[in-house]
């Protein structure tokens, strides 16, 4: 090949790579979505911005909950309005390791019905670009009809957006998923609940953010009346009742759908604990607190699990294990035989004590446990629920026609700890065994709330009642004390 000829392939390859360069360039640009409000709603000057929030961080000073916390409930007005609220909630993540963050808005700018999640590339603010977890989306697009990608959902509003300077402040190393809830039956919230759930899986670096603001109305009072109703009922975590409460007017949040779906996922996923940080409105903020002046709520809110009462199972296993319960109990009155299971979810299929109490009108008919797993989870319960109905000696056996009027209680167990004092005990939270040479005696951790005993009247009662040992057997040399956790349920709850 000649030299003119080679410089002319060369000539041609770099044009190739320059064009190919520029139009993913050019693709790569119009994936970023520029914000709507920067300017408006928050500064859109990078270095003003971030003092600004150095500055609510700073002053902020909420409790902070005992455990890791799932999710975040923040205003989405104006910075000079809500910015310090919205601080306290964002002070508690600061630099933990959330890897992908689902922001949860309602629509202001465009009626629609259903949820719209964005499905690529990026979100700009004026503190830089935040990357979509483009995979993440896609495990909730195309699933089912109510949830998919309308861009007018995206285009004016401010929810979502308000969010992310917080974000980019407080986090480092994440991605975002925006979602804008439109018009939603309970039903659809309830589907978008299950996309998010299995998209979530077993992951612990999740976290939700709802966008919302609550009262808005030209009358103090109200306001202040109105958003105590509607944070009481946040405490109380009954999404369904919340769903209501915003459809009668009883309640007010604008982002009041994400919020009921994300009650319903917290407690999917065992984050049973609401707490509210901070609570203002508009009126307070400014001053203009007469008649007739334009009012709205703001308030920030975490939920979590405190330490020391993390959940084992979720809420579909737990309703798992009572449905495998009374099954159990109905087959084997009915036919005599043990009803033949099989289970597939993993934490179902691990060797661990249970015990199965059935009380009728609050009063108990019956109770028997394996303390130590011998077989899978959900085999326990199988055999532990049969032996409560017909095997404790204390009741006669419960027939087919009192089942119906029976409730079952489930206890899960954690692993046995040998203790060395009395004092390493915590009624209501531990479960004791007492053991010497081969007499033995256990109470389950309820035994102590629902009696109301002293630490010595429970351990002098498990050792005379149920151990078959002196009362005062605890206190002498021999006696092996063992503490245990129980993760207690029951038919009824929600």
């Amino acid at each position: 090949m000649s030299k003119n000829r080679l410089f002319l392939v060369i000539c041609v390859l770099n044009l190739f790579w320059i064009l190919c360069f520029d139009i993913c360039h050019s693709v790569s640009a119009q994936d970023i979505k520029q914000p709507n409000v920067a300017g408006a709603f928050y500064s859109d000057k990078s270095e003003e911005l971030s003092q600004m929030i150095d500055a609510f961080l700073n002053a902020a000073n909420p409790q902070s909950p005992a455990g890791e916390i799932f999710a975040l409930v923040c205003p989405h007005a104006g910075y000079g309005f809500s910015g310090q609220v919205a601080a306290s909630g964002y002070k508690l993540i600061k630099d933990k390791p959330y890897k992908t963050v689902i922001v949860i808005g309602p629509s202001h700018q465009f009626s629609f019905s259903g949820v719209s999640v964005y499905p690529k590339g990026a979100f700009r603010t004026p503190l830089g670009d935040l990357e979509i977890d483009e995979q993440f989306a896609a495990r909730l697009l195309e699933k089912t009809k109510e949830v998919y990608f309308e861009p007018r959902a995206f285009e004016k509003e401010h929810s979502v957006e308000v969010q992310l300077p917080f974000l980019q402040k407080s986090l480092n190393s994440f991605k975002i998923v925006p979602v804008v809830m439109g018009d939603c039956t309970l039903e659809t919230c309830k589907k978008l609940v299950n996309l998010l759930k299995n998209a979530i899986g077993e992951r612990k670096d999740v976290l939700v953010i709802v966008s919302t603001d609550m009262y808005h109305g030209y009358d103090y009072e109200e306001a202040d009346s109105v958003d105590k109703d509607t944070l009481s009922c946040l405490k109380k975590m009954d999404a369904e009742k919340l769903y209501y409460g915003l459809r009668e007017d009883k309640f007010q949040l604008c982002g009041g759908f994400g919020t009921v779906v994300t009650l319903f996922l917290s407690k999917e996923l065992g984050h049973e604990k609401l707490l509210v940080l901070d609570h203002t409105n508009s009126a307070l903020v400014t001053g203009k607190m007469e008649k007739g002046a334009w009012t709205v709520g703001y308030a920030s809110c975490v939920i979590d699990q405190p330490e020391g009462e993390v959940s084992m199972l979720n809420h579909e296993q737990r309703k798992k294990l009572l449905e495998i319960a009374r099954t159990s109990i109905q087959t084997y009155l009915e036919t005599g035989k043990r009803l033949e299971l099989k289970e597939s979810d993993p934490f179902l299929a691990r060797e661990m004590g249970a015990f199965v109490t059935l009380r009728q009108n609050d009063d108990l008919r019956g109770c028997i446990g394996n303390l130590a797993g011998r077989e899978p989870l959900y085999l326990t319960i199988r055999d532990m629920a049969i032996e409560a109905a017909t095997g404790d000696p204390r009741f006669a056996q419960v027939t087919p026609e009192e089942l119906k009027n029976v409730t079952i209680e489930i206890s899960v167990l954690s692993p046995m700890k040998r203790i060395q004092s009395v004092d390493e005990i915590e009624l209501g939270k531990h479960g004791v065994l007492i053991k010497r040479g081969f007499q033995s005696g256990v109470f389950l951790p309820q035994v102590a709330t629902e009696t109301g005993w002293s630490k010595e009247e429970f351990l002098s009662n498990l050792c005379a009642h149920k151990a078959g040992l002196p009362a005062q057997a605890w206190k002498e040399k021999g006696a092996e004390i063992y503490t245990f956790s129980a993760e207690v349920f029951s038919e009824g709850e929600k």
